[in-house]
Formats: structure tokens, C-alpha cells, sequence
């Protein structure tokens, strides 16, 4: 497999972020941007089209943008087949489902968190508690389930068939050296195979008729990590951020390398220079593939990120756009007429 850069890139190198990127109006994704008025909007990670049907269905009715983002949400936590959100989510090493959420409301610039929460399927709702019910921002391990449990939430067992299969599969060959005896079938299953090594999320942003900006991220977090592991999903500023005067972002992919250049602060801040939010989640891109440069192990035999990162941007004018680390993904885009996949630009093409 080899991996080639967008030719634009080719012709100005990485190091040179500032004049690499394509204007909307040049760019072969600018068909992503809203150029009407500005209007109600939801968009979200590409395993979001039913969180962005049911926040505008919410937006319509008049709902706040955070409680109908939130509503969307739900309806992947809940989802047993979904394998990176809430209940179903891959367990860390040891078996255990840990979660992580973030929710942020822009017209009063609040937020609230919760990370490596077990035993509740709905971490996005118990985010918004931490914002509404604590002075904090971010609540973890043994105190955010107590503090939801005080709320009335009720623990449930998040680890289902489906993901306890995947991860004892990826125990069994995870060493020959070890006590736990390979698997009857060296063949997996084409079912399983996806689910060996994996990370995943939904991000969901949405802007009202009123102009009000809200977002939510809610992940299970790296499939199979140490437990304890805290990802870009609840932190502030990495897998969420919005702006009320300016716009949202939200994130999915490697948290590590998110985290480390504090992503969707960076993406709403080139929207706050001017910038496309296309254009801002690519300007965000090449920040980061720049910097992880200085770890060699992360990089692949072409010297560029072996890894995923994706974001979602909306700002205050209706505009919206998406872009990835790698070519090949889609996000979902409610604008008020029609509910549907778009492609996501991206910094790498991937060419199999």
C-alpha cells in the first residue's frame, strides 16, 4: 500500500502551512460550504447521520443546540452495534467498557466532562450534568460514576457479545508466549476483523436559528488501551470546542496526537482569522502532521502520520466543512433542507 499527498501539497511541502491550502472556491470540496444565509445546521462524524437527523428535528421545535446534539447522540450510545460509542464500545485490555464524553454551550461558554466513566451507557448526558450541576469541567473514573449515580442513572453491564468476542480474539493472538491458547480458527471472522485494533467516535455540532453554537463528543475510546486511558473526547479545547462569536468543532481519531496540538481550539481559531471551516480543519491537519514529525514511530515509511484524524467544523454564518488526515471518509451534514453524507477533504491520499 502507498500513500501519496494531494498535489497541492506536492508542490509546497509541509512546511509551508500557511500557503499550501486550496481557497473554498478552488478547492474540489467546496461544494461542502453552505453558501445561502445562515440558517440551522447540524453536522457530525460520519457514523452521526441519525444524531444529525434527530438534532434537527429538536432545532426545529425550538430545543437549545446542546439538548438536541445531545438527542442525537443518544441514539449511538445506545446502539449495541455500534463498537467506538457507549454501550457495545471495545473494552480496554482488561475487558472493561470506559467512556468518555465532552459537551460545551456556547451562548454561556460552559462545559462539562467525563472520562473513563464505566457502567453507564449515556456519558453525553452525564456531561451535561457536570456543566449544569457542579462548578467543574471534567469529572473521572470512580467520581463521575458516583456523581451520575446520584443523579439517578443505573449501572448496566456495557461490555456486549459482539465486542467481549472481539476483544478475546484479540487477546488470544496478542502473543504466543502468554497463557491464553490461540483461537480454534487462525481465520477471522470478516465480521471481527475491523474490531482487532480500533478508534472511534461521534462528534455532533449544531447551530440554531438564533444563532446559539453547541457540540458533543462522546467516545469509548482506543479499543483495548490501558486501562485508565483518557482520550481527546473530553478534553476541552482537543475533541470539542466552540466559540459562540465565531463557530464549533468537534473531533474523531488518534486522541494523542488531538490532544498535543489542542485541534479543535486550533480549527476555530483559523475560523476566527477568516478561514473556511474547510479550510480550517486542513490548516489544523497540517499543524499536526508537522509536529509529529518529531516522533518518528508514529510516522509511516513515507515519513508522513500513520494514523487517522478527522474534524467537523460549523461557524457562525451556517458555513461547514470536514476534513481527515487520510483520503476515504465522509461526514454527515443536516442544512435545513436535506439530511446526508458528504465527502471530507483531506491532507493524504491514500492509494491502495
Amino acid at each position: 500500500m502507498s500513500r501519496l499527498t494531494r498535489r497541492h501539497f506536492l508542490k509546497t511541502g509541509m512546511g509551508m502551512a500557511a500557503t499550501s491550502l486550496l481557497t473554498a472556491s478552488q478547492s474540489p470540496f467546496a461544494k461542502g460550504q453552505s453558501s445561502g444565509p445562515a440558517g440551522m445546521r447540524v453536522v457530525a462524524s460520519g457514523n452521526g447521520i441519525r444524531a444529525t437527523e434527530k438534532a434537527m428535528d429538536l432545532l426545529r421545535l425550538g430545543y437549545d443546540p446542546l439538548d438536541a446534539v445531545i438527542a442525537g447522540v443518544t441514539i449511538v450510545e445506545e446502539d449495541p452495534n455500534e463498537t467506538s460509542v457507549g454501550y457495545g464500545g471495545l473494552p480496554n485490555e482488561e475487558g472493561v467498557v470506559e467512556l468518555d464524553a465532552s459537551v460545551m454551550h456556547g451562548p454561556t461558554h460552559s462545559s462539562g466532562a467525563v472520562a473513563a466513566l464505566r457502567n453507564i451507557k449515556t456519558p453525553s448526558q452525564v456531561a451535561r450534568l457536570v456543566m449544569k450541576r457542579t462548578d467543574h469541567c471534567l469529572l473521572v473514573g470512580d467520581g463521575a460514576l458516583k456523581f451520575a449515580l446520584a443523579h439517578g442513572f443505573k449501572e448496566e453491564n456495557l461490555l456486549t457479545d459482539k465486542a467481549r468476542e472481539a476483544w478475546l480474539r484479540w487477546k488470544e493472538t496478542l502473543s504466543d508466549k502468554d497463557n491464553w491458547l490461540p483461537p480454534k480458527s487462525e481465520k477471522l471472522t470478516s465480521e471481527l476483523k475491523p474490531y482487532l485494533s480500533s478508534y472511534g467516535t461521534i462528534a455532533c455540532i449544531a447551530l440554531d436559528d438564533k444563532g446559539s453554537l453547541a457540540g458533543v463528543t462522546t467516545t469509548s475510546g482506543l479499543s483495548y488501551k490501558l486501562p485508565g486511558r483518557v482520550g481527546d473526547s473530553p478534553i476541552i479545547g482537543a475533541g470539542l470546542y466552540v466559540d459562540n462569536e465565531v463557530g464549533a468543532a468537534g473531533s474523531t481519531g488518534r486522541g494523542e496526537a488531538n490532544i498535543l496540538n489542542c485541534g479543535s481550539y486550533q480549527v476555530v481559531a483559523f475560523m476566527a482569522q477568516g478561514f473556511s471551516p474547510e479550510e480550517a480543519c486542513l490548516k489544523t491537519l497540517e499543524r499536526i502532521a508537522r509536529t509529529t514529525k518529531l516522533q518518528p514511530r508514529l510516522l509511516n515509511k513515507e515519513g508522513r502520520p500513520d494514523f487517522e484524524l478527522n474534524f467537523f467544523a460549523l461557524n457562525k454564518k451556517g458555513e461547514f466543512g470536514s476534513a481527515r488526515m487520510w483520503s476515504g471518509g465522509q461526514y454527515a451534514v443536516h442544512d435545513g433542507k436535506a439530511n446526508n453524507l458528504r465527502e471530507s477533504a483531506y491532507l493524504f491520499k491514500e492509494i491502495k
